[in-house]
């Protein structure tokens, strides 16, 4: 849809029927979402974020969405359903304009409908502003309260909406858009990384921990004359996707400013104290994406061969839990000697779907997502690496194929600590009662899930294998130490968060 200066937003996006069913959640830690934002006068700026958002679709499958700059015009297209089934070359053709700002959701505050999709788009003063976030605010119903106090009406549930509106507050109020971004980011408490589009700039947004990744790029230009032509996105793979050149990270508590007069950067917090999501290397960014310097392949391959230090044992083959679980298990194949070999196959095609399979499909066993090679598995002692472990429930029945298809030993290997405790900044996690670990140890959780042996990558290895300062990450899932305190009401009501509880991978049977 087209906005214009005459149109009430909340209308606009009023339109927007809910969908019929929730997504089932995976059963899986789920990112939040991907951002991303182009300011490329006389470039195609809608297809560039297509296709940047088609490279951060693994950070959130259930809604898409492009808002373009058009002068005073916004053109928004927002829908249920991935990139490629959201947009087409008709509907890209109508967003039109110098500067876009692009998402791809995966909720955690806020249900799954297309009114919460975002980019989340108000009317100010001053023209339009269309957001995309990543993260999760801690301080969304005080934020929310404040707003309504302020007699702004709220058109979704979503803690992104309420940033959009904080600013449009503090521009309304006499602010330009600067110092009402900078004024508003101070009443916002948690995790976020932004980018937003107004009329006559782009901005891109991290807070004082820079949890959520934002890094920035450069298309490359036709001659040293050329204006520079910059590009927001989530992960690097983003940026590489578009032949878009990595310039640096968005620092945490950083505000760039990007204007027809290139790009600056205000730091707009006094106080800036790095914590990057370690979920963010160990599993939600691309392995192909580039943070700390390196691919963060390299870093998995490294934590997988820390974890063959620390936890051997005999056996002939290792194999992973795919995708994620690849580079970790080639670490300790490569570690501890051991043949590193296919075991399960995964496949790709099959999305979230609103169709159940029927109970004589459940008991004949239906695989929707992995499959056994039983020729590969069949007498042979199996080392299992996967990333992680919530609930146990689809390790059980992975431990449990395993063995059906002729194993004669398992041996579960995670290339992280045990998940004692919720997260609040925008992974999409269970209440604490729900996760294994916190409940469980080790040899509890071994027989659970139905291994001959388990064992996690300690903290201590996590961390030294980044080769960075070990204080600059975020580990409350493993801890509790959460860097930004989280009020007690938030921790207690998973309804306030209106999480999915999405967590470990997608069933095999």
């Amino acid at each position: 849809m087209t906005l214009d200066p005459a149109f009430p937003v909340d209308q606009a996006l009023a339109q927007s029927a809910p969908l019929s069913a929730d997504f089932a959640g995976a059963d899986k830690p789920e990112e939040a979402c991907g951002v991303f934002g182009v300011y490329a006068p006389e470039e195609d700026v809608a297809k560039l974020t297509y296709f940047g958002l088609y490279a951060l679709q693994h950070r959130g499958q259930e809604s898409a969405g492009i808002a373009t700059f058009d002068g005073d015009r916004v053109h928004l297209h927002k829908e249920m359903g991935l990139v490629s089934q959201v947009f087409n070359e008709s509907v890209l053709g109508e967003l039109t304009g110098t500067m876009a700002i692009g998402h791809t959701r995966y909720s955690t505050t806020g249900s799954s409908r297309v009114v919460n999709a975002q980019p989340a788009v108000v009317e100010t003063r001053l023209g339009y502003l269309a957001l995309a976030h990543n993260g999760n605010l801690v301080n969304a119903p005080d934020l929310r309260e404040d707003l309504l106090q302020s007699n702004f009406t709220l058109v979704t549930t979503t803690d992104s909406e309420m940033i959009a509106l904080a600013i449009a507050e503090e521009v309304n109020n006499g602010k330009g858009w600067l110092e009402g971004a900078i004024s508003a980011l101070h009443r916002c408490q948690g995790a976020f990384s932004l980018t937003i589009g107004t009329p006559t700039g782009l901005m891109g947004v991290r807070d004082p921990n820079g949890i959520r990744p934002l890094v920035i790029g450069t298309l490359p230009r036709q001659s040293s004359s050329d204006p520079l032509r910059y590009v927001l996105a989530s992960e690097t793979c983003g940026l590489d996707i578009i032949g878009a050149d990595y310039i640096r990270d968005v620092e945490p508590g950083e505000l760039v400013w990007i204007t027809e007069e290139g790009l600056a950067s205000f730091h707009w917090t006094k106080e800036p104290r790095p914590k990057l999501c370690i979920f963010e290397m160990i599993y939600f960014a691309r392995p192909d994406s580039v943070m700390q310097a390196e691919s963060l392949y390299s870093y998995r391959m490294r934590i997988g061969r820390r974890l063959a230090i620390e936890s051997p044992t005999d056996a002939d083959i290792v194999i992973a839990v795919p995708d994620s679980g690849v580079p970790a298990a080639i670490g300790y194949s490569q570690a501890s000697g051991i043949p590193y070999a296919e075991g399960l196959i995964k496949n790709r095609y099959v999305g979230r779907t609103f169709i159940q399979p029927t109970q004589t499909m459940r008991e004949s066993g239906i695989r929707m997502k992995l499959n056994p090679l039983k020729d590969v598995l069949a007498g042979k002692r199996v080392i299992i690496v996967d990333d992680s472990i919530v609930r146990g429930t689809t390790s059980r029945k992975i431990v449990k194929t395993l063995r059906d298809a002729g194993a004669t030993e398992v041996h579960m290997r995670v290339s992280s600590p045990p998940v004692t405790h919720p997260c609040f900044y925008g992974i999409d996690t269970d209440s604490q009662d729900q996760l294994i670990a916190a409940t469980k140890s080790v040899a509890e959780i071994a027989e659970q899930i139905g291994v001959d042996s388990l064992s996690y990558l300690t903290w201590e290895g996590m961390l030294e294998e980044t080769r960075s300062d070990p204080q600059h990450f975020c580990s409350a899932c493993f801890t509790g130490d959460y860097p930004v305190p989280v009020p007690e009401p938030v921790k207690r009501s998973k309804l306030t968060l209106e999480t999915i509880a999405a967590l470990e991978k997608v069933p095999t049977a």
